[in-house]
């Protein structure tokens, strides 16, 4: 019997559609956190099949280009490396190519997010 698919849903700024219907349509439970510190945990306890999160861009920080560097770190210490969905801004785009050099394990999606994209991203998973 195949173990249940579970979505974190990482959202800190927002300002895009509610997905969870379609994650749940897609036969993931989702869970969702507001907080990277927060996504860490459940990352760790979950061990989420898939995980669609934010791109923000923090140019302030000498070896981080962005939130999501602490989330790849925790992830490598998973056996299993979950599909990973990132949504970004147009402008931040060569900002998340780097990011994409140092860690290819996730795909992006520019904003608007596509819903036709998204979920075929996700049915990757499946």
């Amino acid at each position: 019997m195949p173990a249940e698919k579970t979505l974190l849903s990482i959202i800190e700024l927002g300002g895009y559609p509610n997905f969870a219907p379609m994650y749940e349509q897609l036969g993931y439970q989702v869970k969702v956190a507001q907080q990277m510190r927060k996504a860490l945990k459940y990352v760790k306890n979950l061990q989420p099949t898939a995980i669609v999160a934010e791109f923000n861009y923090q140019p302030d920080f000498r070896e981080r280009v962005s939130n999501l560097e602490s989330l790849f770190a925790t992830l490598q210490s998973l056996p299993d490396m979950p599909n990973i969905v990132v949504f970004y801004e147009l402008p931040h785009q060569a900002a998340v190519q780097k990011l994409q050099q140092r860690y290819d394990v996730f795909q992006a999606l520019s904003y608007p997010v596509n819903e036709a994209q998204l979920r075929a991203c996700l049915s990757l998973t499946q």
